[in-house]
């Protein structure tokens, strides 16, 4: 993908991709921009101005065809390519990763574990070998992995972090909340857990018993 097309629009790829391949699979040969809308809730203005960044995608007042617009984000996106991820951590959370391991998307895949705790470390686990954090550099780079994901409490991210960008990592998941800091060629998204369903308990609260003024 070029450096012209924005984050934002970078985001969403994955979420037409899979939008499109679902109507694909379903036989759907055409499709308008409000329709793709109301199955990905993204407006559909921004649908058109992100699908504007790859070419003449679709007519106006006619929309998309389906099996061309699927092939184009098939390229862009490089789906056929497997990822391979690196797991730091490999507590609870970091095993339950392991044992998914995006069943759903072939073409991710974590093949490596790192773990402080020796306890945890010089396994193999569903088939992803766990090394000693120690390793960490020189699997990675023998490996050429680039994406990582971190489940290191957020006491110890930060280090974390810095030793996953020294072996050559540019893209990270933390699950830690806390922030860290990372030099500007790394892309770092967080997940927080418990913010994610407070945020959903409440706003459900609200739907079923919003507050009349």
């Amino acid at each position: 993908m070029g450096s012209q097309i924005p984050k934002a629009t970078a985001r969403r790829m994955p979420i037409y991709y899979r939008c499109l391949k679902k109507l694909q699979d379903s036989g759907v040969k055409r499709i308008k921009s409000n329709e793709i809308s109301q199955l990905t809730q993204i407006p559909s203005a921004t649908i058109r101005r992100d699908f504007s960044h790859f070419g003449e995608l679709g007519r106006s007042g006619y929309g998309y065809e389906v099996d061309y617009v699927t092939k184009v984000f098939n390229e862009l996106l490089n789906v056929n390519k497997i990822i391979k991820i690196a797991l730091i951590g490999v507590g609870n959370l970091g095993k339950a990763l392991i044992e998914n391991n995006f069943r759903r998307d072939q073409n991710l895949k974590i093949t490596c574990g790192f773990e402080k705790c020796e306890e945890n470390s010089g396994k193999i686990l569903s088939g992803v070998p766990v090394y000693s954090i120690d390793q960490m550099k020189e699997v990675l780079l023998r490996e050429e992995i680039h994406v990582a994901i971190s489940t290191v409490p957020s006491e110890f991210s930060q280090e974390a972090v810095e030793m996953l960008v020294d072996g050559g990592i540019t893209a990270i998941l933390n699950f830690a909340p806390g922030r860290v800091n990372v030099p500007e060629h790394v892309d770092i998204r967080y997940i927080d857990l418990t913010s994610e369903i407070l945020t959903l308990v409440c706003y459900n609260d609200w739907l079923l018993h919003p507050v009349v003024k």
